[in-house]
């Protein structure tokens, strides 16, 4: 550092000098200047007296040119390096005498000769523009930043308490709220809360005190959309939302009632079950051990469908166990899977009867029933029918689709069982009687200008769309309209041209033909 402050003051002594020659230069060039106009008006004079010289007309005497540029850069150049050596001498000759003093070291080597030393100072004075082009260079190859560590990030929204709290309860598949409380046998959370296929009793307001009496049968629900009818005892009183014990094969099973009185006539019929039909006993009240038995079959439910699911997929068979249900003595269970071909279980059932010491029951459903059971949100923003109040299933096409004017995308057209929507059959009816008005889609309406072919129609507003052969443009024409120029054709009258009837027109969207191998795989079978 003490070689780069001394060089840097004689770097400043020789800039000055540098400008005081420059202004030597300038002020002889005036001077020059100066004694050439002097000399030319001595000549001029001359020639006014008739005192001519002995040189030729016209030449002039040789005037001294001046120094070059670059001449004087490199006269610059040489003033500049004989100082830098002067200060290089200089400063060693410091560090000599005063050797006794520690100097930290500033990265120059201390025996380099004076060139060397003037041409450090030298890359050390230069424009700040280089630094700037080497800073960029440095940037462009400096390594990209790291982005392992925001692939670890977690980004979700955290699961709130109450939804830790319902999916820890395995009794909300059975309609409670939480786990049951074996000293209570009734309460009101019992009745009627988020169960599967609930109802609703109508006539409760009623005041009928001995309601029960005119019906001895009571409806009992299970888990999920699992319900049944059972005679009642005739000794006793029973409310709806009582935890009772019912009459099983074999032994018993637990469960709640979910109707009682005239309405399970109603339900009797809805479900086409005949009353004498109807033999299973409701035994009693269910007792303290009852239900701590009950709970602790239930909490066992969830680890043996998964452990049977691994077993099935050990042994290759193409089937999934979607739910299994415990008998509240814990002596059965009933194993519900769906498959699209036959499966022989028959090795699956001994391997569960020996891991779990039960009675096995396998029950094969369909994926609508499956739905069913597992419930969920439809693309209506309500709870699924088939898990609110549909148990007939019917099969659903895609006639009714065509039928009612819908687009035969499957993605649209298909529910959360992933076959067609139930719905589509609650309106299918009423769609084909209003149809009965509309003129056949065969039909053409023939015009001066040209026929025109039927391209859609709208149910609610009476309106058909008509375009002519080859043009994209098609026309809105009212029903009655409509039947007016068929009258016509048949008595080979022509109208002039289709757009004097349009209400309204537009240009024809070619509509997104989807493969008929989709459109199978969602319809029933």
């Amino acid at each position: 550092m003490l070689y780069l402050c001394t060089l840097n003051s004689e770097l400043l002594k020789m800039d000055e000098n540098k400008k005081e020659n420059t202004g030597n230069q300038n002020n002889n060039t005036n001077n020059n200047r100066h004694t050439n106009n002097k000399k030319r008006h001595d000549n001029r004079n001359r020639n006014r007296n008739g005192q001519r010289q002995d040189r030729p007309n016209g030449q002039r005497e040789a005037e001294p040119r001046e120094k070059s540029e670059e001449k004087q850069r490199e006269e610059v150049m040489e003033q500049q390096m004989e100082v830098a050596e002067k200060a290089a001498a200089a400063a060693v000759k410091d560090v000599d005498d005063e050797s006794s003093e520690e100097v930290p070291d500033d990265g120059v080597d201390d025996n380099l000769s004076a060139e060397e030393l003037a041409a450090i100072v030298k890359e050390h004075h230069k424009k700040p523009e280089r630094h700037f082009k080497e800073d960029e260079s440095s940037a462009a190859t400096a390594p990209a930043e790291n982005l392992d560590e925001y692939l670890d990030m977690d980004i979700r929204t955290p699961i709130s308490e109450e939804t830790k709290r319902l999916a820890a309860n395995p009794f909300l598949t059975r309609g409670l709220r939480n786990v049951p409380d074996p000293e209570e046998i009734n309460s009101s959370e019992y009745a009627n809360t988020s169960c599967k296929l609930s109802t609703h009793n109508w006539m409760e307001g009623l005041d009928i005190t001995t309601d029960y009496l005119d019906c001895p049968i009571a409806e009992v629900r299970f888990k999920n959309s699992h319900k049944d009818f059972f005679l009642l005892p005739q000794e006793g009183v029973f409310h709806v939302g009582d935890i009772v014990a019912v009459e099983a094969t074999p032994g018993h099973d637990i469960g709640i009632i979910s109707m009682l009185g005239k309405n399970v006539y109603r339900q009797l019929a809805h479900k086409r079950v005949k009353v004498e039909d109807v033999k299973k006993k409701l035994y009693r009240t269910a007792r303290y051990s009852d239900i701590e038995k009950w709970i602790s079959t239930v909490n066992q439910e969830h680890t043996t469908m998964l452990s049977s699911r691994y077993i099935a997929w050990d042994l290759g068979l193409k089937m999934k166990v979607n739910d299994v249900e415990y008998q509240g003595d814990g002596t059965k269970a009933i194993f519900y899977y769906s498959a699209e071909d036959r499966v022989d279980f028959r090795e699956l059932i001994k391997i569960l009867a020996e891991q779990f010491h039960i009675r096995i029951e396998m029950r094969q459903i369909g994926v609508r029933q499956e739905a069913g059971r597992l419930g969920g949100i439809g693309t209506c923003g309500r709870e699924l029918c088939c898990s609110s109040w549909l148990t007939n299933f019917q099969s659903v096409s895609t006639a009714s689709a065509r039928t009612q004017q819908l687009s035969l995308n499957p993605q649209k057209l298909a529910g959360q069982c992933g076959k067609l929507k139930c719905c589509l059959n609650f309106e299918q009816a009423t769609y084909q009687e209003e149809l009965k008005d509309f003129p056949p889609a065969n039909v053409k309406l023939k015009f001066k200008k040209g026929n025109a072919h039927y391209s859609k129609i709208d149910i609610f507003k009476k309106i058909v769309w008509y375009s002519y052969y080859g043009d994209n443009t098609i026309f809105a024409i009212p029903l009655d309209k409509v039947n007016e120029i068929i009258e016509m054709n048949k008595k080979n009258q022509f109208p002039e041209t289709l757009e004097e009837f349009a209400i309204v027109n537009q240009k024809k969207v070619d509509e997104v033909k989807y493969s008929l191998d989709e459109l199978k795989n969602i319809e029933d079978k």
